[in-house]
């Protein structure tokens, strides 16, 4: 990488907006309403896409639809978008199941919705993928599977960009972050911290980008579940995100590049073996063309848990964003998970693109 392909600093303010979906007391949401995707419909109007959770830890994804009044906006509950039923969803053993943490993303070259979100079934949590022509009803596509030579088994955080992209091998491709993940923090996630942070941080859990040739989705849209290469873009090696990184927020082009805001999972030991996690956001800013380089990376964090809200919940201490809406010019408004409970509001402004700084070709 050279200095051309890197930003000196990215500025932009956040300002919470507070709580926008709450437990409604109903058997789906009884542990919970967070870690929403979002999308914008063909007549304009907003969806949400909240995962609710109920008993058991047995989860939904929602379907809520954005009323706007001047700068608030209440969602009204529709339903579900997915249900667990297919058989990566569904499993008898205690622990959980269902459809978690969707991310959605329009496609354009596909006229095409795209949810990428996490089924946890019988072999654990997979990224399993959806497509909508309209964001009400949903196609499952299946479960996304990676060549011999990339990564296997337990995925998290998957999240599609919006436009064609250029693979490390000069492939245009579909890209989608994931997180594969290690039976170690599966198992016994506090428990593991000292093995983690004694492992170099390119072997915890990493953020990549993986990619799935173009070509071959235009023939068919299964194609999108055969990822053919995987490249590491965020690696754990920051105080405020030691423990591992992981996708959040879909993709949005600005004038630098690729823009999402990602989290990050630190870990303080808070009595002799027992640790508390906090889970904070950054930003990331790819290249345009091949977003495996990386521009920019927070060095520190963006948001962290503050107010009851975010510090107190079904897991303490986690800000978790995961969709993102463009409201303007360098205007958009984020949603995110609140301590595993509830779903935040909040409005982030992009500063001008800096001076100076040159920027990639079209």
């Amino acid at each position: 990488m050279t200095a051309v392909d890197t930003l000196e600093r990215f500025d932009a303010t956040i300002e919470r907006l507070g709580v926008v979906l709450s437990p409604d007391d109903s058997p789906a949401e009884v542990e919970g309403v967070l870690n929403p995707a979002s999308a914008v419909t063909r007549d304009g109007t907003l969806l949400l896409y909240p995962r609710a959770v109920a008993a058991g830890n047995i989860s939904r994804v929602e379907l809520c639809r954005g009323v706007r009044s001047g700068d608030d906006v209440r969602f009204e509950r529709l339903g579900f978008a997915l249900e667990p039923s297919a058989p990566y969803e569904t499993r008898t053993v205690s622990g959980g199941m269902g459809c978690e943490d969707p991310r959605v993303t329009f496609v354009p070259v596909l006229d095409r919705y795209l949810m990428a979100y996490t089924a946890f079934g019988p072999d654990g949590p997979r990224i399993a993928v959806a497509q909508s022509s309209d964001g009400y009803r949903w196609e499952r596509l299946g479960v996304v599977s990676f060549a011999p030579d990339l990564p296997q088994g337990d995925d998290k955080d998957g999240v599609f960009f919006p436009e064609p992209v250029i693979s490390p091998n000069g492939v245009r491709s579909l890209a989608l972050y994931h997180r594969p993940m290690l039976r170690l923090s599966t198992m016994d996630g506090r428990g593991a911290v000292p093995t983690l942070l004694a492992l170099a941080p390119q072997e915890r859990e990493c953020t990549r980008i993986g990619y799935v040739p173009l070509d071959a989705v235009q023939r068919d849209t299964k194609a999108l579940l055969q990822v053919r290469e995987s490249a590491l873009v965020l690696v754990p090696d920051e105080p405020w995100c030691c423990i591992k990184t992981g996708a959040g927020t879909p993709p949005v082009r600005i004038a630098e590049g690729w823009l999402s805001m990602f989290h990050g999972v630190d870990a303080r030991e808070v009595s002799p073996g027992k640790y508390a996690m906090q889970y904070s956001a950054g930003f990331v800013v790819h290249d345009i063309e091949r977003p495996h380089i990386v521009r920019y990376r927070s060095p520190e964090p963006v948001m962290v848990p503050e107010g009851i809200d975010e510090t107190h919940g079904i897991v303490n201490n986690v800000v978790f964003p995961t969709a993102i809406c463009e409201l303007g010019e360098r205007s958009y408004e984020i949603y995110y998970g609140m301590a595993d409970a509830r779903v935040g509001r909040a409005r982030v402004e992009l500063a001008a693109p800096n001076a100076g700084v040159e920027e990639p070709a079209a």
